[in-house]
């Protein structure tokens, strides 16, 4: 009888082991989560502040084309020139608005590629 409970309470050790080394290794799990998920948060703000100063400076741009083109107006000796005026306008806030649309476009695909690579060893450990 005397080697049965032996038996049995190595049996309880290990399981307590078990249990330990479980909870061990989901705590590391849950440390580790929180620090990527900081680091991907890091990653979100930056991204986000530098697409709110991209917008506002192609709205202070936009605004200061548009100024600039109310005074040719204002100012032209003829329609012609007014037409001329309003085409070149047209022209210059097309293309500006390709070349911010393809920047934002630029500033989103790293926005998501930032906010996803400190979840990528993660991903890697789980696989």
């Amino acid at each position: 009888m005397h080697n049965g409970a032996s038996t049995g309470a190595t049996n309880v050790q290990g399981k307590a082991q078990e249990m330990t080394q479980t909870y061990e290794d989901f705590s590391k799990y849950g440390k580790d989560l929180a620090d990527t998920g900081l680091k991907s948060f890091a990653s979100l703000s930056k991204s986000a502040q530098a697409l709110a100063v991209e917008a506002s400076d192609y709205a202070r741009k936009s605004f200061e084309n548009g100024s600039a083109l109310v005074e040719k107006l204002l100012s032209a000796k003829s329609f012609e020139n007014a037409v001329d005026s309003q085409t070149d306008y047209g022209k210059q806030s097309y293309e500006s608005f390709v070349a911010e649309a393809t920047k934002f476009g630029e500033l989103y695909a790293d926005l998501a590629r930032d906010t996803y690579k400190p979840f990528e060893s993660l991903v890697a450990k789980a696989k």
